[in-house]
């Protein structure tokens, strides 16, 4: 009888780590370069028949299934990395990628310690000396992994493979470097709108990307379809405590009404 009651307790856990993973999109509906996240779950039968399946421990070996646990069980999360949607801006120092591709940032932590970071956030300005930095002060990279540097006195233009021209010249003085990945499972999320390549990772520079200077790409969050999941996550989760209330009633009944027959 009080199988029912675990149940309904871990459709209330699913539901309320879908709420916060929605929530965080929300959040970053505004956020420049961000990429939705999602979450999954699997029912009892999923992971029955993947356990079942298994041939890891060798064949004809007897197997322990596990623990006979009820509902439903917490997946893995994911992030959604379709391209947002493109604005102008009024800035030079703005850029967007059209396509596959992150820009390469040297990342420098409170510590000094200096990695290697992606973002599609192209919200870039100028430091004091002459950099390319992000509005938090990191260093663009360039081709060659070199720092861009240009001079502050000269308007600057950026074609659409990367190359930056600065005042009469038509030579490049630099160009942006756009990385890619074979596999984006192998990119773990750092901050709001960074990655992080994880290893195993392959990089390489992007195939078929397109630079536009003086855009921005924003989130590709849909605030409207995340509203909607807000209100039939709300529901499930109203679902799962009438459940638990319909068994707390039936259990008061039993304990304290027919125990005294």
């Amino acid at each position: 009888m009080l199988k029912g009651l675990y149940t309904a307790y871990t459709g209330m856990i699913n539901e309320q780590h879908r709420m916060d993973v929605m929530t965080n999109n929300l959040a970053n509906a505004t956020t420049n370069g961000f990429k939705k996240e999602g979450a999954t779950s699997q029912a009892f039968r999923d992971v029955l028949t993947y356990k079942i399946k298994d041939l890891s421990e060798g064949r004809g070996i007897a197997k322990q299934l596990g623990m006979n646990n009820f509902g439903v069980k917490i997946g893995e999360g994911y992030t959604d990395y379709s391209e947002g949607p493109i604005r102008e801006s009024d800035s030079q120092f703005d850029l967007a990628i059209s396509g596959p591709g992150f820009f390469e940032i040297s990342y420098t932590n409170k510590a000094g310690e200096t990695s290697t970071k992606y973002t599609r956030n192209g919200n870039f300005t100028m430091d004091i000396n002459g950099y390319l930095v992000t509005q938090d002060g990191d260093y663009v990279m360039g081709a060659n992994n070199n720092r861009i540097r240009l001079d502050p006195l000269l308007d600057f233009r950026v074609d659409t493979s990367g190359n930056i021209m600065q005042g009469e010249e038509t030579a490049p003085v630099a160009q942006i470097r756009i990385r890619d990945f074979e596999d984006y499972d192998y990119l773990s999320k750092f901050g709001e709108n960074m990655y992080d390549a994880v290893d195993g990772a392959t990089v390489r520079d992007a195939e078929g990307a397109t630079l536009h200077q003086g855009y921005l790409e924003g989130s590709n969050i849909s605030v409207v379809t995340e509203m909607v999941n807000m209100i039939n996550i709300s529901r499930a989760y109203e679902t799962n405590q009438k459940v638990i209330q319909t068994y707390d009633g039936s259990l008061d009944i039993a304990v304290n009404q027919l125990g005294r027959l």
